[in-house]
């Protein structure tokens, strides 16, 4: 149940915001918790209050509206706002935009190549970037999305064109959605036969110091070799520690069983900084991908979960569906489930595990859209996880499981579905889910975006009645 409190909206009359939701559905350990409707008061982009709607009238709601207040009234089940816990803001529609550069074999080697050209011309045309990002965020927001770790790459290619686009749209849309703007090397930062960072990692490192960038990563696997990889690990932590960044890795992305799992070694560089104090406690580590992990045994699992916890790592593993079923395990026959099991996981090893939509329309992602709820009906079937328990963990991931994962809350706090007093007011309703576990199964189109206690958006389906039908259908 729900912590309830039973304040007045009187005794708060130096607000700012104040919105009631009445008669939402709440997140419940029970079918019969979630048929309670109930009454949600959020002043100044805070949960002030919930209560059983019914036999309850607290507030006049004429007056409430009249003096400024917003009154939501819905049917509708209401969960955490979503986020995007790992998703790339340059390189979405890339498809779309430039219709000359199109998936033949569909590999990683060609997404790579395609996505390099389409590079080259960012900075060209910085418009077309910042064009693209705005309609990431803005689609996002629409599906309920409050707050995202946007990837955007800083390289001898693009130089800082990705990274100023995103600190733009940063700014823009800081009343929607919390972005965190994290530089990213895609490409290696050191060249064959070399064990000296070059170019890339020297524009990395400048764009860490740039203000409002809250998170660095690399993908050390694009490395020449296994010791350049491991020393782009390196080098990595050592920016986040000094600029007290959060730091975000692409792991692990292969499914061979014959390659050395970088995750033993990224945790024991982690607890060693963590043990002589070189690492902020305030700075969490993000490891996407990972699906080399897909091969591990309960064994490795349980000795995962040791390493993390005897040094309470701050660390979260970030499973990419839609990226990682498409792109790994290509050749293989029968075709693998070459992603993070999160349901798997979370049952039989209580590792939380949180998933994100990575790329949009671009080589390395071509299907899928940016809502993040659409993952929790693909992971009910890649998983084969659909009870209501399942669905729970679905929704989660997608929602308190990544807000941790990013540094948007911390471990410490509650990663409950269910709303708290003193929560902050971020919130998706949506209007045709009456349970979290038909949420997880076939997420509502109808929704509406709730950030810091204010609507940001509704997305609702606008039907035609018959007579405008006929007009529509003559025209």
């Amino acid at each position: 149940m729900p912590n309830m409190l039973g304040d007045d909206i009187e005794e708060s009359t130096n607000t700012t915001s104040r919105l009631l939701i009445r008669h939402v559905l709440l997140p419940g350990g029970s079918e019969r918790d979630e048929r309670t409707f109930y009454d949600v008061l959020c002043l100044d982009g805070k949960v002030q209050s919930i209560r059983p709607t019914e036999g309850n009238q607290y507030v006049d709601e004429a007056e409430f509206s009249q003096s400024g207040g917003t009154l939501l009234q819905t049917d509708g089940l209401l969960l955490p706002g979503l986020c995007h816990a790992h998703i790339h803001l340059d390189k979405c529609f890339l498809l779309r935009e430039y219709p000359d550069l199109q998936i033949s074999t569909g590999d990683f080697k060609e997404a790579l190549s395609v996505t390099d050209i389409a590079k080259s011309r960012f900075s060209q045309d910085e418009l077309t970037v910042l064009r693209r990002g705005h309609e990431l965020i803005r689609r996002s927001v629409e599906c309920g999305v409050t707050s995202m770790r946007a990837h955007v790459e800083v390289d001898k290619t693009v130089n800082n064109t990705c990274v100023d686009v995103g600190l733009r749209l940063r700014e823009q849309f800081k009343d929607q959605c919390d972005v965190q703007i994290a530089v990213f090397a895609q490409d290696p930062l050191f060249q064959p036969g070399s064990d000296q960072a070059g170019e890339n990692y020297r524009l990395l490192a400048q764009a860490a110091t740039l203000q409002g960038v809250q998170a660095i990563g690399s993908a050390p696997y694009v490395e020449p070799d296994i010791a350049c990889a491991k020393r782009n690990i390196n080098l990595v932590l050592d920016l986040a520690s000094k600029y007290h960044l959060f730091a975000d890795f692409h792991l692990d992305y292969n499914f061979d069983p014959s390659l050395e799992p970088l995750i033993w070694y990224l945790l024991e560089e982690l607890t060693t900084r963590i043990n002589n104090g070189s690492w902020s406690s305030k700075s969490r580590v993000c490891v996407g991908h990972a699906t080399r992990l897909a091969l591990f045994t309960p064994n490795d699992w349980n000795r995962y979960k040791r390493t993390v916890e005897e040094a309470s790592l701050p660390i979260t593993l970030v499973g990419l569906p839609q990226s990682d079923l498409y792109m790994m395990g290509r050749g293989t026959n029968p075709a693998p489930r070459t992603t993070l099991n999160v349901t798997r996981l979370t049952k039989e090893h209580n590792i939380q595990i949180a998933m994100s939509v990575n790329n949009v329309q671009n080589a390395f992602t071509p299907q899928g859209s940016v809502d993040p709820l659409s993952l929790c009906p693909l992971g009910a079937a890649v998983f084969q996880s659909a009870t209501r328990t399942d669905c729970d963990i679905l929704l989660k991931s997608v929602t308190t499981t990544a807000r941790q994962a990013i540094g948007i809350i911390s471990a410490s706090e509650t990663a409950d579905l269910i709303p708290r007093v003193g929560d902050p007011a971020d919130f998706v309703l949506l209007h045709d889910n009456t349970s979290t576990h038909l949420a997880a199964l076939n997420p509502s189109y109808d929704r509406t975006t709730i950030k810091d206690g204010r609507i940001v958006s509704i997305r609702k389906t606008e039907y035609l009645d018959e007579d405008m039908y006929r007009n529509t259908q003559s025209r």
